[in-house]
């Protein structure tokens, strides 16, 4: 697969994915409609294989390499769901793989990567670079390094999610008015966008971002300035920790600015109601990064009132207690 991201790259991904991944539902219930104020559909990454769309862009990459390249095994760092999305694709090609993890990463995630078959290296944030604990396992074992997001296989396999959710929404006849997605590196945001706009050139796209961690936006505002980006990762962790990676891609940053993206961000309370709303109107086990962008319409219904809404439900990989403190919520 070429070092190239278009519509046509996330179609031959797509084509390396068939048969190896889930095709997703596209969810829509009467009760979130009302409650949201306009017509929400929610894609739901996290019934996905490994419980988050990352699978997708990791085994894009991993199918991508050569047998030589691969030999080795795999190595990625990851908060945890592009690590587990990395072990099973390790698992499914026959490799090992080593996944760098932080040691705040939910215990969920941790157990996971394990399962699938991946040595797990845990380090401390505070004091160690994640990217240069996995650079050595490159030096030393000779492993293949599967980036999280800033890689055009990865954004062109995370963009198979938009593919699936264009041809529901021809099937089902209706037509998008907004796409809302969650954002971090901004992998599954620059593919869900570039796939969904080339069939929909008016859908406006909304990107959402942690509040006090909105890096892509200060990137893109960094980039449209001519400057530098001086975002900096805030020491306060939050429940999001899906979306708290410490930098926003170069790759993606520039394939979503000509999208003109509206930015958005939510507060931790905001994501945990997004989670409780996920399970009450869906059914659907959300991880509060995952739901970010759920929240992001529960908290804004001026900015989506009777408007056709798609998001990403991007992951599922919750602990039992932020679960338990999520629901808490629902009244």
């Amino acid at each position: 697969m070429s070092s190239t991201f278009d519509l046509a790259s996330v179609e031959r991904a797509a084509a390396l994915l068939a048969g190896r991944i889930v095709t997703t539902p596209l969810l829509e219930s009467p009760q979130l409609n009302d409650r949201a104020g306009c017509r929400v559909l929610v894609k739901a990454e996290s019934l996905q294989l490994t419980g988050s769309f990352k699978i997708r862009g990791a085994l894009t990459h991993a199918l991508s390499l050569s047998e030589e390249e691969r030999a080795n095994g795999l190595i990625a760092f990851s908060a945890g769901n592009h690590g587990q999305g990395v072990a099973a694709a390790a698992r499914q090609i026959g490799v090992p793989a080593v996944v760098v993890m932080p040691r705040t990463a939910p215990q969920v995630k941790v157990h996971n990567c394990r399962w699938w078959g991946a040595e797990v290296v845990l380090y401390d944030p505070a004091t160690e670079d994640r990217e240069d604990v996995a650079a050595r396992f490159v030096t030393e074992r000779g492993m293949a390094l599967v980036p999280p997001f800033d890689d055009p296989r990865i954004m062109s396999g995370q963009g198979t999610v938009g593919l699936e959710i264009v041809a529901e929404l021809e099937a089902r006849g209706i037509v998008p008015d907004e796409l809302v997605l969650n954002c971090s590196g901004g992998g599954l945001a620059a593919g869900v966008a570039e796939v969904m706009r080339a069939a929909h050139p008016h859908l406006g796209v909304s990107l959402v971002e942690p509040a006090g961690r909105d890096k892509m936006a200060q990137a893109i505002a960094a980039d449209a300035a001519g400057t530098e980006s001086a975002y900096r990762l805030p020491a306060e962790p939050t429940v999001m920790d899906a979306l708290a990676g410490p930098r926003a891609g170069r790759l993606t940053r520039a394939a979503l600015a000509k999208h003109h993206p509206r930015m958005r961000t939510v507060t931790d309370a905001e994501a945990l109601a997004g989670v409780a709303e996920a399970f009450r109107s869906l059914r659907l086990v959300v991880e509060p990064g995952g739901a970010a962008s759920l929240a992001a319409v529960l908290g804004d219904p001026a900015a989506f009132e009777c408007r056709t809404v798609v998001l990403v439900a991007s992951g599922g990989n919750i602990d039992a207690p932020v679960l338990a403190r999520a629901l808490a919520t629902v009244s």
